[in-house]
């Protein structure tokens, strides 16, 4: 496995990029790129000058995952988005092997720290159709994986809850903001 910066003139693995979103994302976030035009568009603005793009690709140079970065705070704060996987590689540590390497190209660019934001849209922690206004920190403390939730994925990468956006995606729907230190 290689992992390299997406070209913009690689269209093949542009239109598998876009596709590797669609899948991924699927079951637990149908809503977030449900057709492959939204995931061209996606990768399209992942593709920006100042934006980090890289893949990871097998010997044949076939796509196995994808991982974006957006800076912010004049380049101190880098938002993880997205991280994607072809599902049937997952848990194979291609996932911690993209983190790695943007962690690394983060710190780079000079970044400090990274943040991401980890949607709970159908009841996949603890944190989901409860009153998050009510004992909040208690309720982040005490969070349970109830689905697979890649929130344990990012808290073994280093990552930390940094808080919580209730209702971020619709009534007990919330979305769980992690951070790492990094630079």
């Amino acid at each position: 496995m290689r992992i390299i910066s997406l070209s913009s003139d690689d269209h093949s693995l542009i239109q598998q990029a876009a596709q590797l979103l669609v899948d991924t994302f699927r079951e637990h976030w149908p809503d977030a790129w449900s057709t492959l035009e939204e995931g061209l568009e996606e990768v399209r603005e992942m593709l920006e000058s100042e934006r980090i793009c890289r893949i990871a690709v097998d010997e044949k140079g076939n796509l196995l995952g994808m991982i974006g970065g957006i800076p912010g705070y004049d380049g101190n704060v880098w938002e993880l988005h997205p991280l994607a996987v072809q599902p049937s590689l997952q848990g194979q540590g291609i996932g911690r092997a993209l983190v790695e390497d943007f962690e690394e190209q983060v710190r780079l660019k000079g970044g400090l720290t990274i943040t991401l934001g980890s949607d709970d849209e159908d009841g996949m922690t603890s944190l989901s159709n409860v009153d998050l206004y009510e004992n909040l920190w208690e309720k982040i403390r005490d969070i349970r994986n109830l689905k697979n939730h890649p929130f344990e994925f990012y808290q073994k990468m280093g990552y930390v809850i940094t808080g919580i956006v209730p209702d971020a995606n619709g009534r007990g729907k919330p979305d769980i903001l992690m951070g790492k230190r990094v630079g």
